[in-house]
């Protein structure tokens, strides 16, 4: 994917659902807020506060059905991630969602929802390391790589478990905003991030390689 720095202003609609990885979230969104031309929104099943895995309570605005024009979708992982894979109605609502994203991304488990809603097929993905055969059971046609920070592929941008989701973000804004752009969300940040997305020393940790 090529950047455009001159493109229209991009949106990024993040979901949010009971349970939810707190750093999924926002530490993309911390670098997705700090890059010219990017705005960031949240929605949910449900409008109203939303409890993450760690009881902290974010306000989504707006519910899953009432979002519109959705540029880039980004889908965390987290605890609630095991009960939501059973929920066609939460799949169907990301299967709307994803048709009218130009891109869908996730992070973490994240991934298994990607996956159960059909939305990885065909496409290479990757996912926590930790959750790994987890994941994986949940995208029969769906080639997963196990040692991957994040994997891009077309559409679809997956990253590994919980910080990886920055390092994506990052590779992200390079993509959609510019190299620059990127660079001086993170110096912003204070960030050193990982630019080889085929790092991942914790799928050897995790006997995945």
């Amino acid at each position: 994917m090529t950047s455009d720095p001159a493109a229209a202003e991009r949106r990024v609609t993040i979901v949010l659902f009971p349970g939810f990885e707190l750093l999924d979230v926002f530490g993309p969104v911390q670098l997705f807020s700090m890059a010219p031309g990017m705005t960031v929104d949240f929605a949910a099943p449900v409008a109203g506060p939303v409890a993450s895995s760690h009881g902290v309570e974010v306000v989504a605005p707006v519910a899953l059905a009432e979002v519109t024009d959705p540029d880039i979708l980004l889908v965390p992982g987290g605890r609630g991630t095991r009960t939501l894979v059973s929920d066609p109605e939460f799949l169907e609502s990301l299967r709307i969602l994803a048709a009218r994203a130009r891109i869908v991304t996730s992070v973490c488990t994240g991934a298994a929802l990607l996956a159960e809603a059909g939305l990885l097929d065909g496409y290479r993905a990757t996912s926590n390391k930790m959750s790994f055969a987890w994941v994986v059971g949940h995208g029969a046609r769906t080639t997963w790589v196990p040692e991957a920070r994040w994997v891009e592929d077309r559409d679809r941008w997956t990253s590994s478990g919980v910080a990886a989701g920055m390092d994506m973000a990052a590779a992200l804004l390079a993509a959609t905003v510019g190299p620059e752009a990127a660079r001086t969300a993170t110096v912003r940040a204070e960030l050193e991030v990982q630019a080889d997305p085929s790092h991942d020393p914790f799928a050897r940790i995790h006997g995945l390689v």
